[in-house]
């Protein structure tokens, strides 16, 4: 078993300066621990999606009703807050998780060799939209749960996954300049796909505002406008990302692509499918809270899909390390 080197006072002093440096000298991780450090962040980043829609849905968005405290007096819920105190309160605590996993992360992308400084970039990224999200989210409870904020939340977590998704993306591939494997007409095609996508994320966020689950059971603002009118605008976007990615399919056949965006289309397809049934499903049944949470979950596995087709449109060699060459004192004496 080899020992573990000693820490001197100078290398004490060096990971206090530099601690991300400082791992980095002594720890090399392998390019699967880099990938699973970049997915952990991922898969935290949609589920604090999918726990936030559990606080809105079981009416405990003030369940903390101050921040950063729970309430005026304690940090924490307490036995007499109930369960909606523990929900928002236990929500709040899943934040630090998240933090956890981006900041793991971050180190993994920085320790990697050769280093990769894009990876470590998309990592504090991450970092900060996570910060900004927390401010914002101390924002929303502040002022009674107002629709706008709470859409702009969600937003900003759509983003968290978007960044989240391309490192992710992004440590299975090589550092190299990409290089497209399509023509630029189906990429055009796939942006339009993407700007739909953003679309119906965002009026969906309106159909929440407005709609019947405000996020707590005390009177809490609305945006003003009939939620039956905006989700049917929101079933139109659907079914243009729909159309555009069965467009997309047809066009990528016709044209012999490789097989990277094929699947990845035809995943999305899939997917898109599903998260349609199940918003027919709760829009019929007047909005079951199960359905909706099932719903929030599909939006963020559509968007993730949508971002790997997009991804997947070019390919990322590995960069080349130029070895060094032979000195010319050595050329000559051999030549001697």
């Amino acid at each position: 078993m080899d020992g573990v080197p000693n820490v001197t006072r100078a290398d004490a002093l060096a990971a206090l300066r530099n601690p991300l440096a400082f791992i980095a000298s002594r720890w090399t991780p392998d390019p699967r621990t880099v990938e699973r450090a970049a997915l952990s962040a991922l898969v935290m980043s949609v589920l604090i999606v999918v726990t936030g829609g559990a606080v809105r849905l079981t009416g405990s968005g003030l369940g903390c009703p101050t921040w950063p405290k729970c309430t005026e007096d304690s940090l924490t819920a307490t036995s007499a807050m109930g369960l909606h105190g523990a929900i928002e309160f236990g929500n709040r605590m899943l934040t630090y998780v998240l933090c956890a996993a981006v900041g793991w992360a971050i180190i993994a992308a920085r320790a990697a060799k050769p280093h990769r400084r894009d990876l470590t970039r998309l990592g504090w990224a991450q970092f900060w939209v996570v910060m900004s999200n927390a401010i914002l989210g101390g924002i929303v409870v502040l002022v009674g749960l107002n629709p706008y904020t709470v859409a702009a939340h969600f937003l900003l977590s759509s983003a968290l996954i978007a960044v989240a998704t391309v490192m992710w993306q992004r440590t299975r591939e090589g550092g190299g300049e990409p290089r497209p494997l399509v023509g630029k007409a189906v990429r055009q095609l796939v942006w339009f796909l993407v700007a739909a996508s953003v679309l119906v994320i965002a009026v969906g966020t309106v159909v929440t505002g407005a709609g019947p689950h405000a996020g707590d059971s005390s009177e809490v603002e609305r945006i003003p406008i009939d939620w039956e009118t905006v989700a049917k605008l929101h079933a139109v976007l659907a079914w243009i990302v729909v159309t555009l990615t069965f467009a997309l399919w047809f066009v990528l056949k016709a044209v012999d692509a490789p097989k990277g965006p094929l699947d990845r289309t035809r995943e999305l397809f899939v997917v898109l499918l599903a998260q349609g049934a199940v918003g027919y499903v709760q829009y019929f049944t007047h909005l079951p809270e199960v359905l909706v949470a099932a719903h929030m979950l599909g939006s963020t596995l559509m968007w993730i899909w949508v971002l790997r087709v997009l991804l997947s449109l070019r390919e990322r060699p590995g960069t080349t390390i130029p070895l060094p060459g032979p000195s010319p004192e050595a050329t000559v004496g051999s030549r001697a």
